[in-house]
């Protein structure tokens, strides 16, 4: 726990699991409106467009923050920026709780996302640093897992208290604010950063060895696309099952894109040994199918196809998305980690949140089912992207 006489710290592998923790916040914030949208469009008289603005505010946001701080855990440490981001996002949590308008509902997802932009990349290099011999394969799998949980229980729970519970505009965000306090308590117990005063921090892109560029390039599409595609999902999803489907109950609407996250996590776990380009060459397929099924689902008004789609694409979402993480964390120079871990990041909220905006304006006008016939093949393109730049041939080839 600590040396004798030392602040008390937690284990190696507390460590890995606190970090863990913190990634799937990161999820659960990012989630944890899906199930409200369609009320705030009822109460507020809300077209698409603004509904997904509403969830473009964090990736927007998010994306600075990551280019200006992305590397600041590389010298201070991970614990410190850590707990930064968590009380943003703690503060994010807490003004949606009392949001009485819109104008709180955009303000709180900017918090959230400048939260998770400090938090979400020294927490993936945490694992890799907690997580022993094997620990890029294992912080791949993990953060894929745990993120799929943080958006099992935004969208499960969620739906449970909007459906069933009192206030169900805002108690959601006060359950989630309780879920972080209790792993910013495990996040302070995390090993000091010592630092050596080597190095002063400055904000800067990563430099990545030239060889390892094509592996980066693959994974930070790999990535892109997975987040592409859960725009959908997050930004559309209880709209898609409203209208679209035609379900009207939150619980149950929450439940079925619960699903997709449940689908993320097991595949991630079952994958683990599944080396990063092979996941990155199925995922796009599984994804494929699985927005394939959504559109058949809006057509047919198929709550059945619905839950097949959600779970075939959060397979997809797996693969894209653990597959290009390790490729990212693998080719990572290890002093500069954190700083391009972000630089994947960038790129994958920056295609997220262009493409939540897009749906957004296409489903207002045009309709929303056009809207996924037109969004999916373009989202699916980044996938296809990444498949071709992980197995393009090369002198020097891309591993785990």
């Amino acid at each position: 726990m600590s040396p004798k006489g030392g602040p008390v710290t937690l284990s190696q592998r507390g460590s890995f699991w606190t970090a863990a923790s913190v990634a799937g916040l990161a999820l659960w914030a990012s989630g944890a409106p899906t199930v409200v949208y369609p009320l705030y469009a009822q109460e507020w008289g809300l077209p698409p467009a603004v509904s997904t603005a509403i969830f473009a505010v964090y990736p927007i946001v998010l994306v600075p923050v990551l280019i200006v701080f992305g590397n600041l855990s590389d010298v201070i440490g991970r614990r410190a920026v850590i707990l930064m981001g968590l009380g943003a996002l703690g503060a994010g949590s807490i003004v949606f709780g009392l949001a009485p308008d819109l104008t709180w509902v955009f303000v709180g997802r900017a918090l959230m996302g400048i939260g998770v932009g400090l938090s979400l990349s020294p927490a993936t290099a945490a694992m890799v640093e907690f997580g022993g011999p094997d620990g890029a394969r294992r912080a791949s799998s993990a953060t894929t897992a745990s993120t799929a949980t943080g958006l099992a229980l935004a969208t499960l729970v969620g739906g449970a208290l909007v459906q069933y519970a009192p206030a169900p505009l805002h108690l959601s965000f006060w359950v989630l604010t309780a879920v972080i306090v209790v792993v910013g308590v495990a996040a302070f117990l995390l090993p000091r950063h010592v630092r050596d005063g080597s190095e002063r921090w400055q904000p800067r892109l990563p430099r990545m060895p030239l060889g390892e560029r094509p592996a980066f390039l693959a994974g930070a599409l790999g990535i892109s696309a997975a987040y592409a595609m859960g725009a959908i999902f997050l930004a559309l999803g209880a709209q898609i099952a409203r209208d679209l489907v035609r379900s009207d109950n939150a619980f149950i609407d929450g439940a079925i894109i619960s699903l997709s996250a449940v689908a993320i996590g097991v595949v991630a776990v079952l994958a683990r040994p599944m080396r990063p380009r092979l996941a990155v060459t199925l995922g796009p397929v599984l994804a494929t199918a699985g927005l394939g099924l959504l559109i058949v689902a809006g057509l047919a008004h198929s709550l059945p196809a619905f839950i097949v789609a959600s779970l075939v694409a959060g397979a997809g979402y797996s693969l894209m998305f653990s597959g290009g993480l390790g490729l990212v964390t693998a080719s990572a120079p290890a002093h500069h980690r954190a700083g391009v871990i972000s630089a994947a990041y960038v790129i994958g909220y920056l295609v997220q949140a262009v493409a939540a905006l897009g749906l957004g304006v296409l489903a207002t006008a045009v309709g929303l089912q056009l809207a996924l016939e037109i969004g999916a093949p373009v989202i699916l393109l980044i996938g296809v992207a990444s498949l071709v730049v992980a197995n393009a041939p090369r002198r020097i080839p891309l591993t785990a």
